[in-house]
């Protein structure tokens, strides 16, 4: 974890986007995009929905050369047309490698389905994925097949809420897998965006909030899903309360 991030910047090149530019190059964080410090080999993007991590995510996704809804740069199953809202974007920005790196994979959580559909059962396809159809498996079970199976040392990966289909325990075995691969090779990179206190739990991980309409670190102790899961598990009873009959709005009169 130590070794320094093969990525170790993307930058949002003002002169590349398109004159008259709206969504997403009105979303305050991307409005505000300059450059983003990468220094860790893991790095997690949080914020809350509509903060604009996921579309960032999926505009360096594909300025690497990954499809917009999941796969590798071999294995891409797009059904969202070449104007999708991440399209001006992602040739907006400029990755900044210490040491390029050749492979990749983009997990998606929402469109996981339309990949493991695209795979079907080839089996010459699905032997990277363990050789057993995603769809005759838990949704868990297929992406922690994916995890195991497909991951290698020495790879680019990025993922979207990979919590969506994880239990905690599961949440607990991804991380395991993420740091066997990681110690595997100095040139094995993460970016994950994500909603889970237990994934952001990683130690020695960078975290990025989205929140407050600009990109900023943030120590694991103040970002939203650790503060709303430890008020729930210190005092379960008093934060229901507060969450299911909240204070009256006081009387403008």
């Amino acid at each position: 974890m130590d070794d320094p991030p093969p990525l170790r910047s993307v930058r949002l090149l003002r002169a590349r986007v398109p004159e008259g530019a709206r969504y997403p190059f009105d979303v305050p964080v991307i409005r505000r995009l300059d450059t983003i410090e990468l220094n860790r080999r893991v790095c997690f993007f949080v914020g809350e929905n509509g903060s604009g991590k996921s579309t960032l995510l999926e505009a360096i996704a594909e300025s690497f050369g990954l499809g917009r809804e999941g796969g590798s740069r071999h294995i891409r199953h797009d059904t969202t047309d070449a104007n999708a809202s991440s399209a001006p974007l992602a040739g907006a920005l400029r990755l900044s490698w210490a040491r390029k790196l050749l492979f990749g994979f983009f997990l998606r959580a929402e469109s996981f389905f339309n990949l493991a559909t695209y795979l079907g059962e080839d089996r010459e396809m699905l032997a990277q994925y363990g050789g057993l159809p995603l769809h005759r498996q838990s949704h868990g079970e297929s992406f922690m097949a994916l995890a195991k199976h497909r991951l290698r040392p020495g790879g680019f990966y990025l993922m979207d809420e990979p919590e969506a289909a994880l239990s905690p325990q599961r949440q607990l075995s991804f991380l395991l897998v993420l740091d066997q691969l990681l110690a595997a090779s100095p040139d094995t990179q993460f970016i994950i965006a994500t909603h889970s206190a237990v994934l952001l739990a990683l130690p020695g991980a960078q975290i990025l909030s989205f929140d407050e309409g600009e990109i900023a670190e943030v120590r694991y102790e103040d970002t939203a899903p650790y503060q709303v899961l430890k008020a729930c598990v210190n005092n379960r009873a008093a934060f229901m309360e507060r969450v299911l009959r909240p204070a009256p709005d006081p009387d403008p009169d």
